[in-house]
């Protein structure tokens, strides 16, 4: 111990002395390179065209390896379940499995109840889509079955296109549930054949990409704003009132308006059994939390206030004697499957394709979520079409769409899953259910229903505290959060999504017309340039501005650019150009009388020498005529002399000549590594850049110049130019 903390000192002075030895060495490292252009580039780093890619070809070979690999992609439970340890997960997948059977019964029950449904129907989606998705699935991790989200978007539609006031009998005014329940059911399931062949298709074109267009802001406030749609969705029955389920923009205030306006038709029974039982979900929710450690699977608070509903109702008589709705008729056994209604494709086609893109991103983020954690891959186009194949088939066999459940897929982690053999277990426990034991819950109160769904949407009504976070972090987030929370409210479930796409995308194409402009300069002692409007010791090269955007420069900026350009390097540039023209057109036209002059000139000594030739001359006079001839030839030389330099003097005219100011660099560094692809817009803007700039005489340079050009900039450029190709050696010449 002492000699530890003897020899301490001496090691940090040790150490403290290479820490400086290093940093020395560190400020006399420096890069010397020679000057290359383009072509000497390419010549020694022997550029060639990039190898196409193998992917085209093999999509049209056939060969048993090929075939093999096909299968294993789309069918991916025959890759891992025959390598699947029994010893070590079997185990936990099993108690994993029963776990989530115990949240899947009752959220089953109720989200059918939220979608417009009669409960039963909650459970086949809890069972076909599920076992599906076993089979197709590469995520181990995530619960496919029921969600509040889809289901509140499926019953959007089965009360907008079913509504009960369609249905109404004409001797009492009663709504015909029997004949509703039909048609909301087709329409369902219709519904989810639809969206399941959007999900199959697009999975197939690898479209998978798609979702990366619903970042993470929106979707949080898009799953905010529909926990807060199936909140009010379930106060009629909380309060046990009949309501006339307004559709359409602004039907959530409509909806609100009309509660407050029939609180008094309140039934006391309901309102009483739906806070004793929220109560009593709130309260295991809570011990589950704090005996997390202690408990080997969460204590099954659904499924014990379920049993325990169903049995007060039945001894007491809810229904009868208190006016409690109760979920009635519970049918045993399974559904025979029915073919979609083609006639509704055309009224349900725009909602298919919403719920099917909104259900799969929120089962490949959660899918992803799990993959990172557990060090695995999901492959976003086959989760397209395992999502897409369990709407599919769930819809022949009556289901509504699902998609994937946060608290179930915690559930499914936390206990010990770790592939879908979790999923398949629960899908079967469901089947159990569906063929021997749903009827006892016919006397389950509809309150209570309505009560868990309350209460499971804790998770995504607590996602308003992004707010804070996002108003730190990120305000264009923040923005994008709220106007999707707000559009969802206000507009309803499509409508609102259809916006906050929209406005993100315009968001993007703001971003990039409103880029930062920045005049590089270099910081002392180093070879590392910033903006010199922010580091206040970075110093600009003399003679020398170097010029960055942080956006690439296409057809909706490229002006922008520009302007930017002439606007920091403190020239104006046009005005310098046109003040140099006007000085340039008044010399021309001062140079025209002597234009005309030598050319008169010239016609006058043709004259003379035609005179000459006259054969009548006296020979005496010869001599005279001579020489006065010589002194005239030698007058019109030094005129015509004298006018070709003066004609020639605007072509080498400077600025300096002509009493203009001059810029205060010579040369000019186009930064353009931030440029991702290159359109014709952006290589005419580059082309009147060089132009403007070697007027005044500032010669242009482009710096960081990548593959999206093409390979070579000056060619790029020059294809543009026409056949001179102006400007464009300079062009390839790297800063």
């Amino acid at each position: 111990m002492g000699l530890s903390e003897a020899s301490g000192p001496s090691d940090s002075q040790a150490l403290l002395a290479t820490t400086e030895v290093m940093e020395l060495k560190r400020r006399d490292y420096h890069v010397e390179r020679p000057l290359l252009s383009q072509e000497q580039l390419e010549e020694l780093g022997r550029r060639g065209s990039a190898a196409g890619t193998r992917q085209g070809r093999t999509w049209f070979q056939c060969s048993r390896a090929q075939a093999r690999a096909l299968l294993l992609r789309r069918l991916p439970v025959l890759a891992w379940l025959p390598r699947y340890p029994v010893r070590d997960w079997l185990l936990g997948d099993m108690l994993s499995g029963l776990s989530v059977a115990i949240m899947q019964l009752p959220q089953g029950l109720a989200y059918a109840l939220l979608a417009g449904l009669p409960p039963v129907f909650g459970l086949y989606s809890s069972f076909y889509p599920v076992f599906i998705y076993f089979l197709f699935g590469t995520s181990r991790h995530i619960s496919v079955g029921t969600f509040a989200v889809m289901s509140v978007m499926v019953g959007s539609v089965t009360e907008s296109l079913a509504p009960d006031k369609d249905f109404l009998q004409a001797l009492n005014s009663t709504v015909d549930t029997k004949a509703r329940d039909t048609a909301r059911v087709q329409l369902a399931s219709t519904l989810s054949v639809l969206v399941g062949l959007f999900q199959v298709g697009l999975g197939l074109v690898h479209f998978g990409f798609v979702v990366t267009y619903l970042s993470e802001p929106l979707v949080r406030g898009y799953t905010t704003a529909a926990s807060v749609q199936v909140f009010v969705s379930q106060l009629k029955y909380v309060f046990g009132l009949h309501l006339s389920s307004p559709f359409g923009p602004l039907s959530l205030i409509y909806t609100v308006l009309e509660v407050c306006r029939k609180l008094p038709q309140s039934v006391v029974g309901t309102v009483v059994t739906a806070v004793v039982a929220g109560v009593v979900l709130v309260v295991v929710k809570m011990l589950n939390d704090k005996l997390r450690r202690h408990l080997p699977m969460p204590l099954p608070g659904e499924l014990l206030t379920l049993i325990g509903a169903t049995g007060i109702s039945y001894g007491v008589g809810l229904k009868q004697r208190f006016g409690v709705d109760v979920v009635g008729n519970i049918p045993v056994g399974l559904v025979p499957p029915a073919a979609p209604s083609p006639q509704l494709f055309a009224k349900l086609v725009g909602n298919a394709f919403t719920i099917a893109v909104v259900g799969f991103a929120i089962a490949i983020s959660l899918g992803k979520i799990f993959a990172l954690r557990h060090g695995y891959r999901v492959d976003s186009n086959q989760e397209l079409v395992a999502l897409g194949l369990s709407n599919l088939i769930g819809g022949i066999f009556q289901c509504f769409p699902v998609s994937c459940s946060m608290s179930r897929s915690l559930v499914q982690e936390s206990t010990g899953g770790n592939t879908q053999v979790a999923g398949a277990i629960s899908s079967l426990f469901i089947l159990i259910i569906i063929i021997k034991l749903g009827e006892l819950f016919q006397d389950l109160p509809k309150a209570v229903l309505a009560a868990t769904i309350i209460v499971n949407l804790k998770g995504m009504l607590l996602q308003v505290k992004d707010i804070r976070p996002l108003w730190r972090a990120n305000r264009v987030d923040l923005l994008i959060w709220l106007v999707t929370f707000v559009a969802t409210l206000l507009l309803n479930l499509d409508l609102g999504l259809a916006v906050a796409v929209v406005f993100s995308l315009l968001l993007v194409v703001v971003r990039t017309q409103l880029p930062h402009y920045s005049i590089l300069g270099q910081v002392p002692d180093t070879d590392v340039y910033r903006d010199v409007a922010e580091y206040s010791e970075a110093r600009e090269v003399p003679g020398v501005k170097v010029f960055r955007s942080s956006a690439t420069v296409y057809f909706a900026n490229a002006e922008l650019y520009s302007d930017a350009l002439k606007h920091r390097c403190g020239v104006d540039v046009d005005d310098l150009i046109s003040r140099k023209r006007k000085l340039l057109r008044k010399q021309e036209l001062k140079l025209k009388p002597l234009r005309k002059k030598a050319a008169a000139s010239k016609g006058t000594s043709v004259a003379i020498d035609v005179n000459t030739s006259d054969g009548n001359i006296d020979s005496g006079n010869v001599g005279g005529f001579k020489a006065k001839q010589v002194s005239t030839e030698n007058e019109l030389q030094d005129t015509a002399a004298s006018s070709q330099e003066e004609a020639k003097a605007p072509d080498v005219c400077t600025l300096k000549a002509l009493g203009l100011p001059q810029p205060d660099f010579h040369s000019l560094v186009l930064d353009l590594g931030t440029l991702s692809f290159v359109d014709t817009v952006c290589l005419k803007s580059l082309k009147n850049i060089f132009r403007d700039f070697r007027e005044i005489e500032v010669e242009v340079y482009m710096a960081a110049c990548h593959s999206a050009w093409g390979g070579d900039p000056a060619r790029a450029l020059g294809r543009g130019w026409g056949s001179s190709g102006q400007g464009v050696s300079s062009c390839g010449r790297p800063a």
